[in-house]
């Protein structure tokens, strides 16, 4: 339904190559910038609202200009599909099926923030996802799409593949450039920004694979037609993955302002059983909603007053008869699990959710809730990233939305 930006499966379940993507306008945007020039590029990503897909919503525009605006001998830009999410596939589908539509977002980036080197950022186990983009990256070569002088310009852009550590927090952006650099892959303390010192000091781009497959659309056809698609504040359009519970699952793509209900009822099929939704999970690092809320549009200003956001799309659901202590503790203990280690209040709050609720669902019962949310309080913004957050909004949200069950089964198994 999203055909308009052009993300939605081809009719074949192959590989997009680069004959197939030409034959939809591929490249298209990239031969008018090189006319315009990276500036109009620029201009065009601001006034089109595009906002970061990787969970964030910082942007994109913002972000490209404080690179574009650093002095500076060399740039870079970074395709983040670090993907490691439970339940988000998105990232991977896009490099697996569209990878020259992520290296058309590149090249547009490279010429608007004047970067000359590009790095597709992937985990070292997504084996069909490289050689796709190896393929990809291959042909554009062979068409003078990368390299020096593309297209018979002044404008030299490459692109390598980056192979990341198999651990969520190096999905963040300047874990990313730690891992490229040759380090573990750890967060670094903001600021200093990535547009201001990243990879090697110099100025760098980080924007998730999703987000820069919207940037050929925008070049092509302009920011107020990108505007025109979804909502005012949430412009354009998502991916999200639908869980195994419904009837069609898989990634599919959205407006802005979907409702829940027509996402899983219309794209999904429905619930498999038709067992009744009790909550929503707009992914493993946001807040829990309500059933009732099946009828509120997914965008970042209509589920921002409701505690949460559309997040990275790997939806999930809480079912009738489904275990909510259990959903919890597996995710407390994934964070619990995935953090880094560096920051002292980000391994004492993991730990303490997972423990707490570890202990809860021993049948030790007790006063849980008050501990979770003084760490919580104790811990917010202390890291070098965000997991900190990220691990305690789902918990936080459930203590809302569950507490009275919760309460129930501590005392009853006390």
């Amino acid at each position: 339904m999203a055909a308009s930006i052009a993300l939605a499966d081809p009719p074949s379940p192959m590989r997009e190559d680069l004959v197939a993507y030409r034959a939809v306008g591929g490249y298209e945007g990239l031969k008018a910038a090189l006319i315009r020039g990276g500036a109009s590029v620029l201009a065009a990503i601001e006034d089109s609202g595009l906002r970061g897909h990787g969970g964030a919503a910082f942007p994109a525009g913002r972000k490209w200009r404080l690179a574009a605006e650093r002095a500076a001998t060399c740039r870079h830009v970074v395709a983040n599909g670090g993907e490691h999410e439970p339940g988000s596939e998105k990232d991977k589908h896009l490099v697996e099926r569209h990878p020259h539509r992520v290296l058309e977002g590149m090249l547009l980036c490279g010429l608007a923030t004047g970067a000359t080197r590009g790095w597709l950022y992937l985990i070292e186990d997504m084996a069909p996802q490289i050689a796709s983009a190896e393929r990809a990256i291959a042909e554009a070569r062979a068409a003078g799409l990368l390299g020096g002088t593309i297209l018979g310009s002044e404008f030299a852009f490459d692109v390598a593949i980056h192979r990341a550590p198999p651990t969520y927090v190096a999905g963040e952006e300047t874990a990313a450039i730690d891992s490229i650099e040759g380090g573990p892959g750890k967060p670094r303390k903001k600021p200093p920004y990535p547009g201001e010192y990243g990879l090697r000091g110099e100025p760098t781009t980080v924007n998730n694979v999703e987000t820069l497959t919207h940037v050929p659309w925008i070049v092509r056809h302009g920011a107020g037609a990108y505007r025109a698609i979804g909502t005012r504040e949430s412009p354009g359009t998502m991916l999200v993955t639908l869980p195994a519970e419904l009837r069609r699952p898989g990634v599919v793509e959205i407006p802005f302002g979907t409702s829940w209900r027509t996402l899983i009822e219309q794209h999904g099929g429905g619930v498999r059983d038709g067992r009744r939704i009790r909550a929503i999970h707009p992914a493993l690092s946001c807040g829990f909603l309500a059933g009732k809320h099946l009828d509120v549009g997914i965008a970042h200003e209509t589920l921002r007053p409701l505690g949460t956001a559309p997040g990275c799309g790997g939806l999930r659901l809480v079912l009738d008869g489904d275990d909510v202590l259990a959903r919890l503790l597996e995710i407390a203990r994934f964070f619990m699990k995935e953090q880094c280690g560096q920051c002292p209040p980000c391994r004492m709050e993991t730990n303490q959710f997972a423990h707490v609720l570890g202990a809860l669902q021993a049948g030790k019962g007790g006063n849980f809730a008050d501990p979770i949310r003084k760490v919580a309080d104790f811990a917010r913004k202390k890291g070098f990233c965000s997991l900190i957050e990220m691990a305690a909004a789902p918990i936080l949200s459930a203590l809302d939305l569950f507490g009275d069950e919760l309460g129930t089964a501590s005392s009853a198994s006390g």
